[in-house]
């Protein structure tokens, strides 16, 4: 029975010595922004019935990608966490700034762009 597991056992005493320090907010707010992007995204998909990748779907990626990044970089330091967020960031404002520059050229009507 899991009650009775040494696991169970072993996740009440880490739920006990848990200390939610200011770096520990930081990444849980990154983690909270890096995951409800794909809410966001989900959200319109269903509405246009398409896929489709908003620009808050962008925003909250780069939000999520920093706050991890500063949380993994300043809070912890932690080499995996640093690695596994460091390209994310760069993507993601990558696709912002694509997706910034089509709108301003769909909104001026050039047909260059």
């Amino acid at each position: 029975m899991l009650l009775f597991s040494p696991h169970f056992d072993h996740i009440l005493h880490a739920l006990q010595q848990f200390e939610l320090t200011p770096w520990k907010m930081v990444g849980f707010a990154g983690t909270l922004l890096f995951t409800s992007r794909w809410f966001v995204q989900l959200y319109y998909t269903r509405k246009y019935k398409r896929v489709v990748m908003p620009l808050a779907f962008w925003w909250l990626s780069v939000c999520g990608s920093v706050l991890l990044l500063a949380y993994f970089t300043l809070g912890k330091n932690d080499s995996v966490g640093i690695i596994s967020n460091f390209f994310p960031v760069f993507v993601s404002v990558y696709n912002l700034i694509v997706h910034l520059r089509h709108r301003k050229h769909s909104m001026t009507g050039d047909a260059t762009a």
